[in-house]
Protein backbone atom coordinates (compact mmCIF):
# COMPACT_ATOMS: atom_id res chain seq x y z
CA UNK A 1 0.00 0.00 0.00
CA UNK A 2 2.72 2.50 1.00
CA UNK A 3 6.31 2.39 -0.26
CA UNK A 4 8.79 4.68 1.48
CA UNK A 5 12.03 4.60 -0.48
CA UNK A 6 15.27 6.06 0.92
CA UNK A 7 13.51 9.11 2.39
CA UNK A 8 15.47 11.82 4.22
CA UNK A 9 14.19 15.03 5.77
CA UNK A 10 16.35 18.01 6.76
CA UNK A 11 15.14 21.08 8.62
CA UNK A 12 17.30 24.15 8.08
CA UNK A 13 20.34 24.44 5.85
CA UNK A 14 24.11 24.21 5.95
CA UNK A 15 26.04 22.99 8.96
CA UNK A 16 23.14 23.78 11.31
CA UNK A 17 20.63 21.60 9.41
CA UNK A 18 18.82 19.02 11.52
CA UNK A 19 18.34 15.58 9.93
CA UNK A 20 14.94 14.40 11.18
CA UNK A 21 14.90 11.35 8.88
CA UNK A 22 17.96 9.60 7.52
CA UNK A 23 17.45 7.37 4.45
CA UNK A 24 14.35 5.58 5.74
CA UNK A 25 12.93 2.74 3.64
CA UNK A 26 9.89 0.65 4.54
CA UNK A 27 6.90 -0.99 2.83
CA UNK A 28 3.54 -0.90 4.62
CA UNK A 29 1.09 -3.56 3.48
CA UNK A 30 -2.56 -3.29 2.55
CA UNK A 31 -5.00 -3.94 5.44
CA UNK A 32 -2.18 -3.77 8.01
CA UNK A 33 -1.99 -2.16 11.42
CA UNK A 34 1.52 -0.73 11.21
CA UNK A 35 3.08 1.17 14.11
CA UNK A 36 5.95 3.67 14.14
CA UNK A 37 7.42 3.36 17.63
CA UNK A 38 10.22 5.32 19.25
CA UNK A 39 11.20 7.99 21.77
CA UNK A 40 10.43 11.69 21.33
CA UNK A 41 12.45 13.24 18.50
CA UNK A 42 13.11 9.96 16.67
CA UNK A 43 11.34 11.09 13.46
CA UNK A 44 8.14 9.02 13.65
CA UNK A 45 5.72 11.98 13.52
CA UNK A 46 7.75 13.62 10.75
CA UNK A 47 7.39 10.44 8.69
CA UNK A 48 3.63 10.35 9.37
CA UNK A 49 3.28 14.01 8.31
CA UNK A 50 5.13 13.26 5.09
CA UNK A 51 2.72 10.44 4.23
CA UNK A 52 -0.15 12.85 4.94
CA UNK A 53 1.42 15.57 2.78
CA UNK A 54 2.00 18.16 5.51
CA UNK A 55 5.78 17.86 4.95
CA UNK A 56 7.77 17.02 1.84
CA UNK A 57 10.88 14.82 1.73
CA UNK A 58 14.28 16.43 1.19
CA UNK A 59 15.20 13.34 -0.81
CA UNK A 60 13.66 9.97 -1.58
CA UNK A 61 10.17 8.97 -2.63
CA UNK A 62 6.82 8.04 -1.08
CA UNK A 63 4.36 6.00 -3.15
CA UNK A 64 0.78 5.02 -2.33
CA UNK A 65 -0.70 2.21 -4.39
CA UNK A 66 2.20 2.63 -6.79
CA UNK A 67 1.60 6.37 -7.35
CA UNK A 68 4.19 8.99 -6.40
CA UNK A 69 2.70 11.38 -3.84
CA UNK A 70 5.35 14.11 -4.25
CA UNK A 71 3.11 16.58 -6.12
CA UNK A 72 -0.16 15.78 -4.33
CA UNK A 73 -1.34 18.18 -1.58
CA UNK A 74 -2.93 16.63 1.53
CA UNK A 75 -6.52 17.10 0.32
CA UNK A 76 -5.81 15.15 -2.89
CA UNK A 77 -4.35 12.10 -1.10
CA UNK A 78 -6.56 9.09 -0.22
CA UNK A 79 -5.36 9.50 3.35
CA UNK A 80 -6.96 10.83 6.53
CA UNK A 81 -5.36 11.75 9.86
CA UNK A 82 -6.56 11.47 13.44
CA UNK A 83 -4.63 14.03 15.46
CA UNK A 84 -3.63 13.88 19.10
CA UNK A 85 -6.01 16.78 19.90
CA UNK A 86 -8.93 15.29 17.83
CA UNK A 87 -9.70 18.78 16.36
CA UNK A 88 -13.49 18.39 16.59
CA UNK A 89 -15.94 21.28 16.07
CA UNK A 90 -17.44 21.96 19.53
CA UNK A 91 -20.49 23.84 18.16
CA UNK A 92 -21.50 20.87 15.97
CA UNK A 93 -23.24 17.67 16.97
CA UNK A 94 -21.55 14.29 16.83
CA UNK A 95 -23.34 13.46 13.57
CA UNK A 96 -22.45 16.84 12.01
CA UNK A 97 -18.77 16.33 12.88
CA UNK A 98 -18.76 12.89 11.28
CA UNK A 99 -20.45 14.18 8.12
CA UNK A 100 -18.39 17.38 7.80
CA UNK A 101 -15.72 15.96 5.49
CA UNK A 102 -18.30 14.27 3.28
CA UNK A 103 -20.20 17.55 2.88
CA UNK A 104 -16.96 19.33 1.94
CA UNK A 105 -16.39 16.67 -0.72
CA UNK A 106 -19.79 17.45 -2.23
CA UNK A 107 -21.45 14.13 -1.44
CA UNK A 108 -25.26 13.96 -1.67
CA UNK A 109 -27.38 14.41 1.46
CA UNK A 110 -28.63 10.83 1.27
CA UNK A 111 -25.08 9.45 0.98
CA UNK A 112 -23.88 11.63 3.86
CA UNK A 113 -26.77 10.52 6.08
CA UNK A 114 -26.24 6.83 5.27
CA UNK A 115 -22.48 7.02 5.83
CA UNK A 116 -22.83 8.93 9.11
CA UNK A 117 -25.27 6.29 10.38
CA UNK A 118 -22.87 3.52 9.36
CA UNK A 119 -19.83 5.18 10.96
CA UNK A 120 -21.62 5.95 14.24
CA UNK A 121 -22.72 2.32 14.43
CA UNK A 122 -19.15 1.22 13.73
CA UNK A 123 -17.75 3.27 16.64
CA UNK A 124 -20.79 2.56 18.87
CA UNK A 125 -21.91 6.19 19.14
CA UNK A 126 -25.41 5.99 17.60
CA UNK A 127 -27.17 7.04 20.81
CA UNK A 128 -25.13 10.27 21.01
CA UNK A 129 -25.58 11.40 17.41
CA UNK A 130 -27.34 14.66 18.37
CA UNK A 131 -25.10 15.54 21.32
CA UNK A 132 -22.59 18.41 20.97
CA UNK A 133 -18.98 17.17 21.02
CA UNK A 134 -18.27 19.61 23.86
CA UNK A 135 -20.77 17.63 25.95
CA UNK A 136 -19.20 14.17 25.64
CA UNK A 137 -16.22 12.49 27.32
CA UNK A 138 -12.65 12.29 26.02
CA UNK A 139 -13.04 8.66 24.98
CA UNK A 140 -16.26 9.48 23.12
CA UNK A 141 -14.57 12.42 21.39
CA UNK A 142 -11.85 10.05 20.24
CA UNK A 143 -14.47 7.76 18.71
CA UNK A 144 -16.05 10.71 16.89
CA UNK A 145 -12.66 11.73 15.49
CA UNK A 146 -12.15 8.17 14.24
CA UNK A 147 -15.61 8.04 12.66
CA UNK A 148 -15.02 11.39 10.91
CA UNK A 149 -11.68 10.21 9.54
CA UNK A 150 -13.12 6.86 8.37
CA UNK A 151 -16.25 8.33 6.75
CA UNK A 152 -14.66 9.24 3.36
CA UNK A 153 -13.26 5.67 3.22
CA UNK A 154 -9.56 6.56 2.86
CA UNK A 155 -7.07 3.93 1.75
CA UNK A 156 -4.86 4.82 4.70
CA UNK A 157 -5.69 6.16 8.17
CA UNK A 158 -2.85 7.93 10.00
CA UNK A 159 -3.06 8.13 13.79
CA UNK A 160 -0.73 10.50 15.65
CA UNK A 161 -0.70 9.34 19.30
CA UNK A 162 -4.51 9.59 19.53
CA UNK A 163 -4.72 7.79 22.90
CA UNK A 164 -2.21 9.86 24.84
CA UNK A 165 -4.83 12.16 26.43
CA UNK A 166 -6.96 9.31 27.81
CA UNK A 167 -6.76 7.83 31.29
CA UNK A 168 -5.14 4.41 31.76
CA UNK A 169 -8.27 2.25 31.79
CA UNK A 170 -9.91 4.03 28.86
CA UNK A 171 -6.67 3.86 26.88
CA UNK A 172 -6.66 0.07 27.34
CA UNK A 173 -10.23 -0.17 26.09
CA UNK A 174 -9.52 2.03 23.06
CA UNK A 175 -6.50 -0.06 22.10
CA UNK A 176 -8.79 -3.03 21.53
CA UNK A 177 -11.38 -0.78 19.86
CA UNK A 178 -8.83 0.57 17.37
CA UNK A 179 -7.70 -2.92 16.42
CA UNK A 180 -11.34 -3.96 15.95
CA UNK A 181 -12.02 -0.95 13.72
CA UNK A 182 -9.00 -1.67 11.58
CA UNK A 183 -10.05 -5.30 11.17
CA UNK A 184 -13.69 -4.41 10.42
CA UNK A 185 -12.91 -1.70 7.85
CA UNK A 186 -9.91 -3.33 6.14
CA UNK A 187 -8.20 0.07 5.96
CA UNK A 188 -4.45 0.33 6.41
CA UNK A 189 -3.71 1.99 9.77
CA UNK A 190 -0.37 3.74 10.39
CA UNK A 191 -0.10 4.47 14.11
CA UNK A 192 2.49 6.65 15.87
CA UNK A 193 3.29 6.11 19.55
CA UNK A 194 6.08 6.13 22.10
CA UNK A 195 4.18 3.63 24.27
CA UNK A 196 5.71 0.16 23.84
CA UNK A 197 2.71 -1.66 25.32
CA UNK A 198 0.34 0.08 22.90
CA UNK A 199 2.50 -1.00 19.98
CA UNK A 200 2.76 -4.61 21.14
CA UNK A 201 -0.99 -4.82 21.85
CA UNK A 202 -2.37 -3.52 18.55
CA UNK A 203 0.18 -3.90 15.77
CA UNK A 204 0.60 -6.43 12.98
CA UNK A 205 4.11 -5.05 12.51
CA UNK A 206 6.22 -2.44 14.29
CA UNK A 207 9.04 -0.20 13.08
CA UNK A 208 11.26 0.81 15.99
CA UNK A 209 12.88 4.19 15.28
CA UNK A 210 15.78 6.11 16.78
CA UNK A 211 17.57 9.28 15.65
CA UNK A 212 15.77 9.39 12.29
CA UNK A 213 16.43 5.77 11.37
CA UNK A 214 14.53 2.49 11.57
CA UNK A 215 16.38 0.07 13.85
CA UNK A 216 14.11 -2.96 13.34
CA UNK A 217 10.86 -3.95 11.63
CA UNK A 218 8.90 -7.01 12.69
CA UNK A 219 5.87 -8.44 14.42
CA UNK A 220 5.33 -7.76 18.13
CA UNK A 221 6.65 -11.17 19.23
CA UNK A 222 9.72 -10.88 16.99
CA UNK A 223 10.52 -7.37 18.20
CA UNK A 224 10.19 -8.39 21.85
CA UNK A 225 11.82 -11.84 21.76
CA UNK A 226 14.45 -11.21 19.07
CA UNK A 227 15.57 -7.56 19.28
CA UNK A 228 18.04 -6.59 16.57
CA UNK A 229 20.33 -4.56 18.84
CA UNK A 230 20.75 -3.15 22.33
CA UNK A 231 18.63 -0.07 21.63
CA UNK A 232 15.59 -2.14 20.62
CA UNK A 233 16.03 -4.54 23.55
CA UNK A 234 16.30 -1.63 25.98
CA UNK A 235 13.40 0.38 24.53
CA UNK A 236 10.91 -2.50 24.23
CA UNK A 237 10.07 -3.67 27.72
CA UNK A 238 12.52 -4.32 30.57
CA UNK A 239 15.82 -6.08 29.90
CA UNK A 240 18.85 -7.19 31.90
CA UNK A 241 22.21 -6.73 30.17
CA UNK A 242 25.12 -8.91 31.30
CA UNK A 243 28.71 -8.90 29.96
CA UNK A 244 29.76 -12.34 28.72
CA UNK A 245 32.52 -14.14 26.81
CA UNK A 246 31.49 -16.10 23.72
CA UNK A 247 33.40 -19.39 23.80
CA UNK A 248 31.65 -21.27 20.99
CA UNK A 249 28.94 -20.83 18.37
CA UNK A 250 26.91 -23.31 16.35
CA UNK A 251 24.44 -21.71 13.93
CA UNK A 252 22.06 -19.51 15.94
CA UNK A 253 23.22 -20.94 19.28
CA UNK A 254 26.04 -19.36 21.30
CA UNK A 255 27.87 -20.81 24.30
CA UNK A 256 28.75 -18.06 26.78
CA UNK A 257 30.78 -17.76 29.95
CA UNK A 258 29.50 -15.25 32.51
CA UNK A 259 31.41 -13.32 35.17
CA UNK A 260 30.72 -15.95 37.84
CA UNK A 261 32.33 -18.60 35.62
CA UNK A 262 28.96 -20.14 34.77
CA UNK A 263 28.40 -21.28 31.18
CA UNK A 264 25.02 -20.72 29.53
CA UNK A 265 23.51 -21.17 26.08
CA UNK A 266 21.83 -18.23 24.34
CA UNK A 267 20.47 -17.25 20.93
CA UNK A 268 23.17 -15.66 18.79
CA UNK A 269 20.69 -13.26 17.15
CA UNK A 270 22.11 -10.96 14.46
CA UNK A 271 25.64 -10.72 15.84
CA UNK A 272 28.46 -11.83 13.54
CA UNK A 273 30.98 -12.74 16.24
CA UNK A 274 32.08 -16.29 16.95
CA UNK A 275 34.19 -15.35 19.98
CA UNK A 276 35.12 -12.45 22.24
CA UNK A 277 33.24 -10.15 24.63
CA UNK A 278 29.50 -9.77 24.00
CA UNK A 279 26.36 -8.52 25.76
CA UNK A 280 23.73 -11.01 26.90
CA UNK A 281 20.14 -9.73 27.17
CA UNK A 282 17.69 -11.52 29.47
CA UNK A 283 14.07 -10.48 30.02
CA UNK A 284 13.01 -10.32 33.70
CA UNK A 285 10.28 -12.95 33.22
CA UNK A 286 12.79 -15.46 31.75
CA UNK A 287 14.46 -16.12 35.10
CA UNK A 288 13.35 -17.61 38.43
CA UNK A 289 14.19 -16.76 42.02
CA UNK A 290 15.66 -19.83 43.75
CA UNK A 291 17.83 -20.81 46.68
CA UNK A 292 21.49 -19.70 46.41
CA UNK A 293 22.72 -23.22 45.59
CA UNK A 294 20.03 -23.91 42.96
CA UNK A 295 20.69 -21.20 40.32
CA UNK A 296 23.38 -20.34 37.78
CA UNK A 297 23.85 -16.88 39.34
CA UNK A 298 23.91 -15.71 42.95
CA UNK A 299 23.52 -12.38 44.66
CA UNK A 300 21.85 -10.33 47.37
CA UNK A 301 18.17 -9.37 47.25
CA UNK A 302 18.41 -5.57 47.28
CA UNK A 303 14.84 -4.41 46.63
CA UNK A 304 11.32 -5.84 46.28
CA UNK A 305 8.73 -3.85 44.28
CA UNK A 306 5.10 -4.99 44.37
CA UNK A 307 3.01 -4.28 41.22
CA UNK A 308 -0.22 -6.10 42.08
CA UNK A 309 -0.19 -8.69 39.29
CA UNK A 310 3.51 -9.37 39.75
CA UNK A 311 6.52 -8.49 41.88
CA UNK A 312 9.93 -7.24 40.72
CA UNK A 313 12.98 -8.52 42.61
CA UNK A 314 16.17 -6.43 42.27
CA UNK A 315 19.27 -8.54 42.89
CA UNK A 316 22.87 -7.31 43.21
CA UNK A 317 24.72 -10.06 41.38
CA UNK A 318 28.01 -11.44 42.67
CA UNK A 319 30.91 -10.72 40.35
CA UNK A 320 29.01 -8.39 38.01
CA UNK A 321 28.69 -5.16 39.98
CA UNK A 322 25.29 -4.74 38.41
CA UNK A 323 21.62 -5.18 39.31
CA UNK A 324 19.48 -7.96 37.85
CA UNK A 325 15.69 -7.47 37.80
CA UNK A 326 13.55 -10.58 37.99
CA UNK A 327 9.76 -10.51 37.56
CA UNK A 328 7.44 -13.15 39.01
CA UNK A 329 3.64 -13.43 38.93
CA UNK A 330 1.99 -13.09 42.32
CA UNK A 331 0.91 -16.63 43.22
CA UNK A 332 1.38 -18.33 46.60
CA UNK A 333 5.02 -19.38 46.82
CA UNK A 334 7.27 -19.79 49.81
CA UNK A 335 10.09 -18.02 47.91
CA UNK A 336 7.99 -14.82 48.20
CA UNK A 337 8.76 -14.84 51.92
CA UNK A 338 12.32 -13.73 51.20
CA UNK A 339 13.40 -10.37 52.58
CA UNK A 340 15.76 -7.61 51.50
CA UNK A 341 19.35 -8.57 52.27
CA UNK A 342 18.80 -12.32 51.79
CA UNK A 343 21.19 -14.25 49.58
CA UNK A 344 19.37 -15.76 46.59
CA UNK A 345 19.98 -17.64 43.37
CA UNK A 346 18.84 -16.79 39.84
CA UNK A 347 17.88 -19.68 37.57
CA UNK A 348 17.90 -18.82 33.85
CA UNK A 349 15.52 -20.55 31.45
CA UNK A 350 17.23 -22.61 28.75
CA UNK A 351 18.26 -20.40 25.80
CA UNK A 352 16.22 -17.54 27.27
CA UNK A 353 18.89 -14.92 26.61
CA UNK A 354 20.05 -13.35 23.37
CA UNK A 355 23.43 -12.02 22.33
CA UNK A 356 23.13 -8.42 21.11
CA UNK A 357 24.90 -6.00 18.87
CA UNK A 358 25.78 -2.88 20.87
Amino acid sequence: MIEIDNVSKLFGAGDSAFRALDRVSVNIRENEFFTLLGPSGCGKTTLLRMIAGFEGPTSGQILLDGQDLSDKPPYRRPVNTVFQSYALFPHMSVAENVGFGLNMLGRSKSEVAATVTEMLKLVRMTDLADRKTSEISGGQQQRVALARALAPRPKVLLLDEPLSALDFKLRKEMQLELKRLQSDTGITFVFVTHDQEEALTMSDRIAVMSAGRIRQIGGPREIYDQPADRFVADFIGDTNFLPAEMIARTGDSAQLRLAQGVEVTARAGQIDKTSGTVTLAIRPEHARLVAPDAGQLTGVLDEIVYFGTDTHYHILLDGFGTRFVLRLQNTPDEMRMMQQGDRVGVALAASAGQVLKD
